[in-house]
């Protein structure tokens, strides 16, 4: 085993980016942009700003401005738990027996437990640089719920929640530290909201998704003064916000002269995998290196696997932008999947125009075979993940092993952007053999795109 590399590569604290990196200022085809779903005429900045915050609006429409400054005050907050580490997977390496050398990107660092606090601040911060009362979300997992509780209580804003209903039943623990931190936190769909009660009566008891949840903090926020809507992934600004995951993962590899081969990430909306690959994708782009990307999902809610791409609503209560995107239908509403995360029918503009440009790959895996290769990571790297970041794992493994075929001495970089100590109940049944594997038949799919837009553009 090579010393020469460190297990965890560190960058030090004056080597925190001092600009977010914008990928679509580098994509010569850039995505498709967001529709007013009554006009089909792209949302202006004055639209955009009724539901998010003016700052953010113009982060959310700039897709030429290539660095933007990160503020003193959220780059303050970033020194709390940033920069993160780089490690590099000795013991799974040695496990596995592959010459190819694993590296993994760890965000977990911190009390939200995932790399959402990097969007979050930023996004209470300009709520706050505007002098509002308060912003509502929604929440799959938790992690994001939990992320924006937390930059909420820093910045002194209310914070209200509409978590999915299942993830609600099955995480309590995640809820108690919302609350904790002051936000309040309701089961989604709910009664407490027009959208939720109509989803209620159409879907008796459902478990929920996260267009369900998006729809109902949306109608919070546009019904209340002083309140606005943000959202922890699919936003061109939330994969800005996440670029910082990238860009220290770049910094810290080049201090060791390791280019990855293979960048891998989970896939839900697309935030974490869109923050990993930013830098390494812009580069792509200009020609400067080549790499391979590789997207994965869950086979419950695979978006880009079977998804089609074309116009669609954010949100199951279509009171969202459209948004061009692979996409399930805004009506699908997925199976209550462990990788709570995970679960949007959707996914970001920008990923899935690269992902149309052959830019990058995607794969669907199961969720028993995603806790066979977390239990294989947690047993020899020491870090319990997330499910969703498991999703990653499962491929890298995967990778790893088919190097071990060829003898290949691949370098893999993937993103492990949560810890998984709230997920307890997910492992229980996974070791008690209760856990099964949920894939839609193609009714199901079909049932979820009867519910698009009729948009050919």
């Amino acid at each position: 085993m090579s010393q020469e590399i460190p297990y965890k590569i560190y960058l030090s604290e004056d080597e925190i980016p001092t600009a977010w990196y914008n990928l679509r200022a580098d994509m010569k085809k850039k995505p498709a942009p967001l529709l007013n779903p009554a006009t089909l005429k792209p949302l202006t900045a004055e639209e955009l700003s009724v539901v998010f915050c003016r700052d953010l609006v113009e982060q959310e429409l700039d897709d030429t401005t290539r660095f933007i400054a990160i503020p003193d005050e959220i780059r303050n907050f970033y020194k709390m738990y940033r920069p993160s580490p780089v490690v590099r997977a000795y013991c799974l390496e040695k496990m596995l027996g592959t010459p190819a050398e694993i590296y993994y990107k760890f965000e977990g660092n911190n009390t939200s437990g995932s790399h959402k606090l990097n969007s979050a601040i930023a996004q209470a911060y300009y709520a706050k640089k505007q002098g509002l009362k308060g912003v509502t979300t929604e929440t799959g997992a938790g992690q994001w719920g939990t992320a924006l509780s937390m930059a909420s209580a820093y910045f002194g804003l209310d914070c209200r929640v509409y978590m999915v209903k299942c993830s609600y039943e099955q995480k309590p623990f995640r809820r108690e530290v919302m609350r904790t931190y002051g936000a309040s936190i309701t089961p989604s769909p709910s009664n407490t909201t027009e959208i939720g009660r109509k989803i209620l009566a159409e879907f008796p008891g459902t478990t929920g998704s996260l267009g369900c949840a998006i729809s109902e903090a949306v109608e919070v926020a546009t019904h209340t003064e002083g309140y606005r809507y943000v959202l922890g992934s699919v936003l061109n600004q939330v994969l800005l916000h996440q670029s910082v995951i990238g860009l220290e993962a770049k910094a810290a590899l080049d201090k060791y002269g390791v280019k990855p081969d293979i960048i891998i990430g989970c896939a839900g909306g697309g935030s974490n995998l869109g923050g990993l690959i930013a830098p390494f994708m812009g580069e792509k782009l200009r020609g400067e290196n080549d790499y391979r990307f590789i997207a994965v999902e869950p086979a419950s809610c695979p978006s880009f696997t079977r998804g089609k791409y074309a116009y669609d609503f954010c949100d199951t209560g279509k009171i969202c932008p459209l948004a061009k995107m692979y996409t399930l239908g805004n009506g699908f509403i997925p199976s209550a999947s462990h990788a709570g995360g995970l679960r949007f029918h959707g996914m970001t503009t920008t990923l899935s125009e690269l992902y149309a440009q052959g830019m990058m790959e995607a794969v669907a895996v199961e969720q028993t075979s995603v806790f066979e290769a977390a239990t294989q990571f947690a047993r020899v790297e020491g870090i319990l993940p997330a499910p969703e970041s498991s999703h990653a794992i499962r491929v890298a493994i995967d990778e790893a092993l088919k190097c071990k075929e060829t003898g290949e001495k691949k370098k893999i970089l993937f993103g492990l952007t949560g810890t998984g100590y709230f997920d307890l109940v997910a492992y229980e049944k996974f070791n008690n053999g209760e856990m099964g594997d949920y894939i839609p038949t193609d009714e199901d799919i079909k049932k979820g795109w009867a519910t698009m837009p009729n948009v050919d553009l």
